[in-house]
């Protein structure tokens, strides 16, 4: 059993969409009653998910499509219902550098107001689709301060090529904008010979053992602050759901290891017991501490300062 001699605090993340809206599908024209089947199928494999994290008692940030608020509130309103947090994943899955300043706007605007209608409580975090938040697109930190977002987990500091931002922070910092920042939670790395290299969740987990996980896990321990940001998506824990056409590549990165993602994932609960944190609380907790933030700037900016109130959390 992998056993961490050391944990930061984890926050273990969900990327809540249907499989036909994931990057490696983007233009696959999937027919009425294919989608409907991989959106009951996301039903079910996040009501599993949610019992998994009963079990242990461990709270997660669910990041969901709002598009899945207007078409599933009740499993948006159980989710919060449960203890944990809900966030937004944007409108449909589009990547931040497909839409215009202003059609960003709307799309965060939009997601955010329906999960917020759906779960009953505010929606203070945000992820971009494919961590499409980077130097093309610095401009997005603006316009979700705007929105009225409170912290972000967009930005990989990883190089790949599809996202990334190999020089960023490997810990919670300030991302700064052209006239707004605010809290950035990276997702989870193991740095070594000089460069960082993903090991927070998703074809990382599925690929490699746990153990590369709880590398960077135990690494993070001994930062400052010490947190460590983890994220999967229900469908990787559906083993036996229709496969996408997908070319060689994007299927074997889409579906390498899908069948022991449930058992490695409660190997994984039952390591870190008791250290499981909501987003929305680890970024409550940074901005009392702020000025002891690293930051980093996405675009040029000269930045005001950023109010250290604190959002509620629907329990």
């Amino acid at each position: 059993m992998d056993s961490p001699t050391d944990s930061p605090s984890v926050v273990l993340s969900f990327d809540v969409e249907e499989h036909d809206r994931i990057e490696a599908a983007a233009g696959l024209d999937c027919p009425p009653s294919v989608r409907l089947e991989y959106a009951d199928r996301m039903e079910r494999t996040t009501r599993r998910l949610l019992d998994m994290l009963e079990e242990v008692g461990a709270k997660a940030t669910f990041f969901i499509l709002g598009e899945i608020a207007r078409t599933r509130p009740r499993l948006v309103r159980d989710i919060a219902d449960a203890g944990h947090e809900v966030a937004s994943h944007g409108w449909d899955h589009q990547r931040v550098h497909m839409l215009s300043p202003q059609g960003f706007l709307d799309d965060v605007r939009v997601s955010k107001d329906a999960l917020e209608q759906a779960s009953g409580g505010p929606v203070l975090g945000y992820r971009a689709p494919t961590f499409s938040v980077g130097r093309r697109t610095g401009w997005a930190i603006d316009v979700l301060a705007e929105a009225g977002y409170q912290y972000d987990s967009s930005v990989f500091p990883v190089r790949h090529d599809r996202y990334g931002v190999p020089d960023a922070p490997r810990t919670p910092f300030v991302v700064e904008g052209e006239s707004a920042h605010m809290i950035e939670l990276p997702p989870a790395t193991y740095h070594t010979l000089g460069q960082n290299l993903p090991v927070a969740g998703g074809g990382y987990f599925r690929l490699f053992p746990l153990s590369w996980m709880e590398s960077g896990l135990r690494q993070l321990a001994q930062s400052d602050p010490a947190v460590g940001v983890l994220y999967f998506h229900p469908w990787e824990f559906d083993p036996d759901q229709p496969r996408l056409p997908l070319g060689w590549l994007a299927k074997w990165r889409t579906y390498v290891g899908v069948g022991r993602s449930s058992a490695r994932l409660g190997r994984l609960l039952a390591n870190h017991t008791g250290r499981f944190r909501r987003a929305a609380d680890v970024a409550c907790d940074l901005r009392r501490r702020i000025a002891s933030l690293p930051r980093y700037r996405l675009a040029p900016a000269s930045v005001p300062v950023l109010s250290v109130e604190c959002g509620p959390v629907t329990p």
